[in-house]
């Protein structure tokens, strides 16, 4: 996906979520629920304007501060080398976001539903492409498994991707799981994600003391 692609669909979607917002506005509550607990009970609300603008510009900052990064990074050449990857993640990221927006809108209009048996698919699938782009992230101070060893070392930066990589894809199909078992959805969805940043950060360690650094 060319940067200019990636800026366009990134565009629309932060539109599409604007146009979700300026739709629903009159079908919704003066209070919307915005927060759901691990029971999946209401246990957060949010003004009906600010709950409507909240999605909208949540997309929009994102993708400014992703164009921006790159910028900044004193690392910022490499990654040249995975933008393909790294713009596809961004146009997901808005994607999802427009997903949990549209989830937020149907559950204040009266739909039922388990609010996580309804994310676990899209959470999947953003690990699973967090897995693609963990093994071809270069080096840089954003993006990846970002760890004092990983950030000094450029093989221990490939060594700790290379393994965390399949184990991204893993835990984004375990997540899935969690819309066949709606009773550990929460579980099935974050602990994988936590297993994976943990053993990726101990992993990372290790390599940098074996490689002599």
């Amino acid at each position: 996906m060319t940067l200019r692609r990636s800026y366009l669909a990134g565009g629309l979607l932060v539109a599409l979520s604007a146009v979700m917002s300026a739709l629903a506005y009159p079908e919704m509550p003066a209070e919307m629920a915005t927060h759901w607990n691990a029971a999946g009970e209401i246990d957060g609300r949010t003004p009906r304007l600010v709950a409507l603008a909240l999605f909208p510009a949540l997309s929009a900052g994102m993708l400014a501060l992703f164009a921006f990064l790159p910028r900044i990074d004193p690392l910022g050449e490499n990654v040249a080398a995975f933008r393909e990857q790294y713009d596809t993640f961004v146009v997901l990221l808005l994607a999802f976001l427009t997903y949990v927006h549209g989830l937020v809108l149907a559950a204040n209009a009266g739909y039922e539903f388990a609010v996580m048996q309804a994310l676990a698919p899209a959470i999947g699938a953003l690990y699973y492409y967090v897995g693609v782009l963990t093994a071809h992230a270069e080096r840089n101070w954003f993006v990846g498994i970002r760890t004092p060893w990983t950030i000094s070392n450029e093989e221990v930066w490939d060594r700790t991707h290379e393994r965390a990589a399949p184990l991204f894809k893993l835990a984004g199909v375990v997540a899935v799981l969690g819309v066949l078992v709606p009773s550990y959805a929460e579980l099935l969805v974050v602990a994988p994600a936590v297993a994976v940043a943990l053993y990726s950060t101990v992993y990372s360690y290790v390599a940098y003391r074996k490689v002599g650094a």
